[in-house]
């Protein structure tokens, strides 16, 4: 288990405190269409964080090559029709470049400002030339807003419950996922970003943000330094 990760719930649990059987269960949302409508058709893309597929399969769906990485193995294992690479983000090095690489579910703020470097160094190494990486950041007041909670239509209810300092600028953030025949908790860390501090972190990394995805500006493209 990741420091200050924690998860609970049916079913197993990953390093950061993740259950695959809840992210088995929850719905792809509105990301697939802001990522298909960013990037070239047909193009690979390299998933990085890609969990139980969610993500994944609907990309698979709308003709793109995808290769999917994470480091829990029990995730991928519910990965079909494409390649699965088990691997911690950070210390991936395939040796090839991709069109597309997706760092999403907010990954871009671990709480450790070295991950953060690692997976963005990640980003930058597996690039194609003219290619583009596409980034989800927290919203702006996704530590403040609390709490909160919103139910699915599909019937489930998730909270995020708390965001606490425990300092250096980092936050242990609760979350708690209610479905009518279970309930999972994850408990993480996330290092709040103001834009100029992530943009500065992507400068370190030899990114620069190209453009909004969406209006509240939770998804980037990003394009690397030339």
């Amino acid at each position: 288990m990741r420091e200050g990760h924690q998860g609970t719930g049916p079913g197993a649990i990953t390093p950061d405190g993740c259950a695959v059987e809840l992210y088995s269960r929850l719905p792809a949302g509105a990301e697939p269409d802001v990522i298909a409508a960013a990037v070239p058709e047909g193009a690979h893309i390299l998933e990085l964080g890609s969990g139980v597929g969610r993500m994944t399969h609907p990309l698979l769906d709308r003709g793109f090559r995808v290769t999917a990485v994470d480091e829990s193995a029990e995730m991928l294992e519910h990965v079909r029709g494409t390649r699965t690479i088990c691997s911690p983000i950070e210390d991936l090095d395939l040796g090839e470049r991709f069109d597309v690489v997706l760092l999403a579910s907010f990954l871009v703020h671990a709480g450790d400002a070295e991950v953060r470097r690692g997976l963005l160094r990640t980003c930058v190494r597996h690039v194609a030339e003219g290619g583009c990486v596409l980034i989800q950041r927290e919203g702006a007041d996704y530590h403040t807003d609390l709490p909160r909670e919103r139910v699915d239509l599909s019937g489930f209810t998730v909270r995020i419950v708390s965001s606490e300092p425990v300092g250096d600028g980092v936050h242990s953030v609760r979350a708690e996922y209610e479905f009518p025949d279970a309930v999972w908790t994850q408990t993480f860390r996330a290092r709040p970003m103001t834009g100029e501090q992530f943009e500065r972190a992507l400068g370190e990394a030899g990114l620069r943000v190209d453009r909004q995805l969406t209006e509240d500006g939770t998804w980037v493209r990003a394009l690397p330094l030339s």
